[in-house]
């Protein structure tokens, strides 16, 4: 006998926590089904644990779309649920005239994004705040904030419990088959079984392709490639010169190196972009050399020595190096012609801010309209 169930949601990070919350108090009964141990132990737990404002997206894009909407949400979210946050701002630095061109075009892309709240600022205006900075000219932007992000899954978890969710720890999922009444998934672990479902959220981030390949009856066609983005962060050693995160004019596959406080006051700087093969969380010191020249362009007086390894993440990326970064993938049956599945890809940053947004775009194509109590 094969057990039932509504709907399953795939991966316990910030995102899939999210949308269990929000299917289940939409009074859809709910199973999380989560490899590990705990909740957001990969992606969503190795980040900079900073609120975007949604300026770095292309225009029309879902991630400039989710990550506006989701940065209201968010911050309403935390005010009314106790999790710490500070909407500490943050400066995107120039530091040579050529680069005043890029923050120009990232200025205009955040207006065309609906974010109109960024302000040019001098050297001076800067270093009144930022004495350690250097800059030739800056972008303030006043909507960015940093969160806890630990408590913020743990809000979303206590509300998804409390509408009757229930999470499955050590539950990988192993296989699958698209059946004509539902998804039938084959479930690891230490307890072994079988389970149907009517809906399946594959929200499983860096295993997400993985998930989805093993389950037969989804079209591998719609199924992209996946790569692996490591970010290495290192944290600062001695008394804290920032108050705020501060960003250089960004890069390819990434936002550059750059500062993030915590809510402690801990200085973190990173992540860099290491592309790599295989799942790999260790900090290699040699990489220390490089954060010194990237982080001395905008904090010239960073002391020999004073930078040790933190910790990594590492992002789901959906492209190849070198190719052009690609949007987030939110697929329901209109793409894959499975009824009932919603398939999510490359959710990387700004997944964090964006995880409210995108549970209400996964119930939206699941049918559920009534809108949701924050």
């Amino acid at each position: 006998m094969v057990d039932s169930v509504d709907s399953i949601v795939i991966g316990a990070g910030v995102v899939g926590l999210a949308i269990a919350r929000r299917l289940s108090m939409a009074g859809r009964e709910v199973i999380v089904l989560e490899a590990m141990d705990a909740i957001g132990t990969e992606t969503s737990s190795r980040n900079s644990e900073v609120i975007h404002a949604g300026i770095y997206y292309p225009k029309g894009s879902w991630k400039a779309q989710f990550c506006v909407d989701g940065k209201k949400a968010i911050y309403h979210y935390c005010r009314t649920h106790g999790v710490e946050y500070r909407n500490c701002g943050k400066y995107i630095v120039a530091t040579s005239e050529e680069q005043i061109t890029e923050l120009a075009r990232l200025k205009q892309a955040a207006i065309d994004n609906g974010v109109e709240d960024l302000e040019w600022r001098s050297p001076s205006d800067v270093s009144s705040e930022e004495p350690a900075v250097f800059c030739v000219k800056a972008l303030w932007s006043p909507s960015t904030g940093i969160i806890d992000s630990h408590g913020l899954m743990l809000a979303y978890q206590g509300d998804a419990e409390a509408a009757g969710a229930t999470i499955a720890f050590n539950s990988p999922v192993e296989g699958g088959l698209i059946g004509g009444d539902g998804i039938n998934l084959s479930i690891g672990g230490n307890f072994p079984m079988e389970i149907k479902a009517r809906v399946v959220i594959n929200s499983a981030g860096l295993h997400a392709q993985k998930v989805a390949a093993c389950i037969k009856g989804i079209p591998k066609d719609t199924i992209p490639p996946s790569y692996y983005a490591k970010g290495n962060y290192y944290s600062l050693v001695g008394k804290a010169p920032f108050k705020r995160p501060i960003y250089p004019v960004p890069e390819k596959a990434g936002l550059g190196v750059h500062v993030t406080v915590d809510l402690g006051g801990q200085v973190r700087f990173g992540p860099d972009v290491q592309w790599i093969d295989e799942i790999n969380y260790d900090v290699d010191p040699k990489r220390a050399e490089a954060f010194y020249a990237a982080v001395r362009a905008y904090y010239p007086d960073l002391p020999d020595g004073s930078i040790q390894p933190g910790y990594s993440g590492i992002r789901p990326k959906i492209q190849a190096p070198g190719e052009a970064a690609r949007d987030f993938l939110v697929q329901g049956s209109e793409v894959h012609g499975v009824s009932g599945l919603v398939n999510l890809y490359g959710i990387e940053s700004p997944g964090l801010t964006a995880s409210l947004a995108i549970a209400n775009r996964v119930a939206l194509l699941l049918g559920i309209n009534e809108p949701c109590e924050l």
